[in-house]
């Protein structure tokens, strides 16, 4: 299995190849997880962020992954060996049922590599809709993306969001930190 093969079969993948550890570390691994009782992943793809965040949480902390592609989410729940981490075969934009499913109001931070620029106006809409509102007023919602397309709409739902222009990856992608 690939990215590749998943990304010519899927409209859920964006990417051609799997996002690089170090990428991952310049999105997430600055923010607080000290207290943090539930993070939130959107798009887990093949778990190469979903390991990383888990190097980072406290052990009482949950990580509540998203993946909606049937292969990807298999590879998930057979490498995943951390109790920690809940593997979600559902849509991002069911976020609030699964915080609820998990005794949990809202997500300390939410982490997506999901293909915005790929979805259609109303599941982008919903997405960013359910994230915001089942985002903790502390947290960040993390976003990458190939393409600076969804900058205006990100600020519509935020009221803060910070861009920047990253060559942790390849090929380079805009990280947006966003923020209540």
């Amino acid at each position: 299995m690939s990215y590749l093969s998943e990304f010519l079969k899927s409209k859920s993948v964006g990417a051609v190849s799997s996002s690089s550890k170090s990428l991952g570390k310049y999105m997430f691994g600055n923010l607080d997880y000290s207290n943090a009782k539930v993070i939130v992943e959107l798009g887990g793809g093949q778990g190469v962020f979903t390991h990383e965040i888990l190097k980072l949480i406290n052990p009482e902390c949950k990580l509540l992954v998203f993946e909606t592609n049937e292969a990807f989410c298999k590879k998930l729940k057979d490498t995943m060996q951390d109790d920690r981490a809940v593997i979600i075969h559902d849509s991002a934009e069911k976020i609030g049922d699964y915080l609820q499913k998990h005794n949990f109001e809202k997500a300390d931070h939410i982490i997506s590599s999901l293909p915005l620029s790929m979805f259609s106006l109303e599941l982008k809409e919903d997405i960013l809709q359910n994230a915001t509102q089942f985002l903790s007023d502390r947290g960040q919602f993390l976003q990458f993306q190939y393409a600076p397309f969804d900058y205006k709409r990100l600020r519509d739902h935020f009221g803060k969001v910070k861009m920047n222009f990253s060559i942790r990856n390849f090929p380079p992608v805009f990280v947006y930190r966003c923020s209540l």
